[in-house]
Parts: structure tokens; C-alpha cells; sequence
């Protein structure tokens, strides 16, 4: 699933691109693709036409595009979920779910989503934060991020660590490829319980985890296949700096022991038995 560095590269692709622009006419090309949008279908496109796109915003993994009247476009991509600008003559992709045509011509504005986990929707008087997406925290690299509010809530959470990452409504935009990540350098094992992290150890972690989203941010992101890339169709690159993620039996860069792979909430957790031993219980 896209994580911040993938839909940040994302919306600052909108905003080169989509920002100012008119909308002349939507097409709905798959319900699914506007299943959040309660109103239906007709509402989602008739709201939309002549609608001017002011600005694209993010919070965590969710962005939006406030609009001249104050409403905003809601748009998670899900697992697979992509926006491209093309011209009109090019030709429809096998899973183009949605279609914004703008008054001033090409390119086109559109929505694909292979497993339709993503999808769009209109939120009323959205623009500044719409009201769906309040409960999810922000990120650490938001500038208003509180550092000391995130020690203090993790660590008096009695979970393990990697399901603390994840926790969207804890702190927004990490996945399981970059909690991964920012684990294997901070040399703690996902199955650490957070009330037994001290607060030195939980901002080193924050810090990590900082770095991690900003370098594969300006890598353009992770791509391991072509269900993620930018709104030019390029993929991210920040694969080939993965230390622990998707390394199953390759050597640590560190100690040389091989990289484990385990189990964790119907996905892979990826770690180094030497450098993040197992926390005993």
C-alpha cells in the first residue's frame, strides 16, 4: 500500500498539474471507485462540473483537493490506486476507474485502481481538513507535529512497537515497508512492548523514522511493481535502499546475519535476528 512518501510524491505531482484548473466534466467509470461518496454517482459528478481545484493537501496516507466553493475531493489510493495526467488521445488503461476532463485541455486528470481498495469522494465543506479524515493524526514531517505528545501516547500504550507505527490515529503515513525500515536502524524488534521504551529510545525511533519517509521521499518513493507510480507514470526508487524489508535471507549491512522474515497481522515483518533480537516474554 502507498505510504507517505509515495502519495506525497503523488500530490506534489497534483499540484504542478491540477492546481487552477476548471473541472469541465467527470466520468465515473466503476462504482467502486466513488463507493465512500454516500450521494451516489450523479451527485459526485454533477457537484464537480465547473468546480475549480485550489490547492491538494495531504494528511498521512489520504489527500485531498480543496475546491473553489469549499468543498474538497477526498482520494485514498488504497493498495493499488494511481492518478495520472494524460492527453484525451491516449488510450483508456485497463483499470481507469475515474476520468476528470478540464476546460482548458489536456491533460486529463485520471484515477486507476487495479483492486479497487482505493477511491474518491466529496467531502462538504472539506477544504481546510475535511470532517473524514479528522481522526487521523499527523506525520512526522509536518511541521506541527508534537514530538513530546507522541513519546508520551506511545509510551503509555501497552502494545508492541511495529503496531504503534502503524497506528494511523497515533502517527500518520507509516506503513509496514517503513516502520520495517526505521525499526531495523533503530535495532529494536517490532515485538517490543512500547510502555517498556524509554523516552531516549522512543524519540532515537521518531528520529529514524523521520529520516526514513524524507529519503525515500526524495527518492520518489518505493516501487516494487507497476501498482505505484507518480502522476507521469515514473516509478520511486527508494527500494534500493531498503535495509531489512522484502531482504529475506540476505545478509544484514550491518552484522551479516541473514534477514529474517515473520509473521505480523496478515502480512511480513522483516528484521535482523542479531541487531533486533526477539523480546522475551
Amino acid at each position: 500500500m502507498p505510504e507517505l512518501p509515495e502519495v506525497e510524491t503523488v500530490r506534489t505531482g497534483l499540484a504542478a498539474h491540477a492546481v487552477g484548473r476548471r473541472i469541465a466534466s467527470v466520468q465515473v467509470l466503476h462504482p467502486r471507485a466513488i463507493r465512500r461518496h454516500l450521494p451516489g454517482e450523479d451527485h459526485f459528478v454533477k457537484a464537480l462540473a465547473g468546480r475549480t481545484i485550489t490547492g491538494t493537501r495531504r494528511r498521512g496516507k489520504y489527500l485531498w483537493l480543496p475546491l473553489d466553493d469549499g468543498d474538497a475531493i477526498i482520494a485514498h489510493l488504497g493498495m493499488s490506486g494511481q492518478f495520472r495526467l494524460v492527453t484525451a488521445a491516449s488510450p483508456d488503461e485497463s483499470h481507469l476507474r475515474v476520468r476528470f476532463v478540464f476546460e482548458d485541455g489536456d491533460p486529463q486528470l485520471r484515477f486507476i485502481d487495479q483492486r479497487t481498495f482505493g477511491g474518491l469522494s466529496l467531502s462538504d465543506g472539506g477544504a481546510e481538513l475535511p470532517s473524514e479524515i479528522v481522526h487521523i493524526a499527523r506525520d512526522p514531517i509536518d511541521p506541527l507535529f508534537d514530538d513530546d505528545a507522541f513519546v508520551d501516547s506511545l509510551r503509555r500504550r501497552h502494545i508492541d512497537v511495529k503496531r504503534a507505527l502503524l497506528d494511523q490515529t497515533l502517527i500518520a503515513g507509516v506503513g509496514n515497508i517503513y516502520a520495517d525500515e526505521s525499526l531495523w536502524r533503530a535495532k529494536l524488534h517490532g515485538a517490543r512492548q512500547t510502555d517498556e521504551l524509554t523516552k531516549p529510545a522512543v524519540r532515537r525511533l521518531l528520529g529514524h523514522v523521520r529520516d526514513v519517509l524524507n529519503e525515500a521521499l526524495a527518492a520518489g518513493g518505493t516501487s516494487f511493481d507497476a501498482l505505484y507510480v507518480n502522476v507521469n507514470g515514473e516509478s520511486g526508487y527508494f527500494d534500493r535502499s531498503l535495509e531489512a524489508y522484502g531482504r529475506e535471507g540476505e545478509p544484514c549491512s550491518r552484522c551479516g546475519s541473514p534477514i529474517r522474515r515473520e509473521s505480523f497481522m496478515n502480512r511480513s515483518s522483516f528484521s535482523c535476528p542479531k541487531c533486533q533480537p526477539r523480546p522475551r516474554r
